[in-house]
């Protein structure tokens, strides 16, 4: 047994790791979005494309990556994916053109989740035991929160120190030069946080003893095993379904940037600190999944989702009424974000076996983050061809109806796993 202070250790390095090797693809891009897309020349669509290519490679990773957590230590498989990502940010910090940025993200989709993804998820359920999935992916995901909102800040705080004028008057010169040095600095602490996983991180007994698969034959079993079960399609549509969400966070800032008014420094302030209410989110939810079922929680975040959607999509949101925009943003937010404990801790309501966890994580991850494919470009036609508030409109229905078909799966996920008995492979 771990003792409670290596454990302890463990989820801060978990929750370290867990966020940082997605900073470089996705944060930065969230939260800096209208400096993004300004430094790098680039359209709403073609910074879609960019995200689409990562979701590609990403695709493949998930169902090639998923058995590895199975066999190999997580330490070996977190550490190494950190280094590679680094490696993408120094190159990031070059401003490469269009297609190379494309190529950099089709490159992050292989070292941000083949070696990492599975192994993230199982080393946290391993950590929450029987009766901790709840607390253990709540501190995962609001932890992965802080950690967001600390990188966000930071970024923020180089902008500050390095630009001597207003963002608004600065030069493009002066604010590439500070952006790459956000890059450059973000990309060193991944490359530390992945020694410390290395020489802090220890196993747990489970994941010593557990089985090790020894061949293709084993492998293609386990997926066929894991398939037959019903709460592994379910978590497939709901997590496709949640994600696309997720992914709608990434127009926030540029929301607040292009709807609302707000210069790009404050558009970012936006983005930072609603990655802070994901950090309350993460434990709220955490421990409330535990007290009832991870399911009920499920339909209560779609629901949240789905009233915040509409208020969106109604038009009611206008530069005046930065209230009403503050509210409704958080409302999706927290519901949002809730999932991001929800996903993986369902695993363990839906009876799915401790040894073929790897292998189930990366079945559903395959259809689960298929949004990473057709996410950006979608919302790249929709902001960019219906210019202003129409455009964010479309894209906020377009999260309502993925929310619908959530709810739908969530409910018969609760209904399933309220009655069936375990299931053993």
């Amino acid at each position: 047994m771990l003792s409670k202070r290596q454990k302890l250790f463990n989820i801060i390095l978990l929750i370290l790791a867990g966020e940082a090797n997605f900073i470089l693809p996705f944060v930065l891009a969230r939260i800096f979005r209208p400096t993004v897309l300004d430094l790098f020349e680039l359209s709403n669509l073609q910074l879609g494309a960019c995200f689409s290519i990562y979701g590609i490679v990403a695709f493949i990773s998930y169902l090639l990556g998923g058995s590895l957590a199975d066999k190999f230590q997580p330490r070996y498989l977190m550490a190494f994916s950190l280094f590679l990502t680094a490696l993408g940010g120094m190159y990031m910090s070059t401003y490469p053109s269009y297609m190379g940025l494309s190529l950099l993200y089709g490159y992050w989709g292989f070292t941000t989740i083949f070696l990492f993804w599975a192994a993230m998820i199982k080393a946290t359920r391993i950590w929450g035991g029987q009766h901790r999935q709840g607390i253990a992916f709540g501190l995962l995901d609001g932890g992965r929160g802080l950690i967001s909102f600390a990188f966000g800040w930071l970024g923020i705080l180089i902008f500050s120190i390095l630009l001597v004028n207003k963002i608004e008057d600065s030069s493009l010169l002066e604010r590439k030069e500070a952006y790459r040095y956000i890059v450059l600095i973000c990309s060193i602490i991944i490359a530390l946080i992945g020694v410390l996983l290395i020489m802090v991180l220890k196993d747990h007994p489970h994941q010593q003893t557990s089985p090790r698969i020894l061949s293709t034959r084993q492998v293609f079993n386990n997926y066929l095993n894991v398939i037959k079960l019903p709460s592994v399609w379910l978590l497939m549509i709901i997590i496709l379904c949640a994600y696309t969400g997720y992914k709608i966070t990434d127009i926030y800032s540029q929301y607040a940037n292009e709807v609302m008014g707000y210069n790009e420094t404050d558009a970012a302030a936006i983005g930072s600190n609603l990655l802070g209410i994901r950090i309350i989110i993460g434990i709220i939810i955490g421990l409330l999944a535990d007290k009832t079922r991870s399911s009920l929680m499920m339909i209560i975040s779609f629901t949240i989702t789905i009233i915040g959607a509409f208020i969106f999509v109604s038009g009611l949101i206008q530069p005046d009424t930065t209230l009403l925009f503050g509210f409704t943003i958080i409302t999706v937010a927290t519901g949002v974000y809730a999932f991001r404990t929800l996903y993986f801790a369902a695993i363990q309501e839906g009876k799915i076996p401790m040894a073929v966890t790897g292998t189930a994580v990366g079945l559903i991850s395959l259809v689960g983050y298929t949004p990473d494919i057709f996410m950006g470009p979608a919302m790249g036609i929709l902001l960019d061809n219906s210019p202003g508030s129409l455009g964010f409109q479309k894209v906020f229905l377009m999260l309502a109806i993925f929310a619908i078909v959530g709810l739908i799966a969530a409910y018969f996920f609760h209904r399933i796993n309220t009655r069936e008995l375990p299931q053993e492979l």
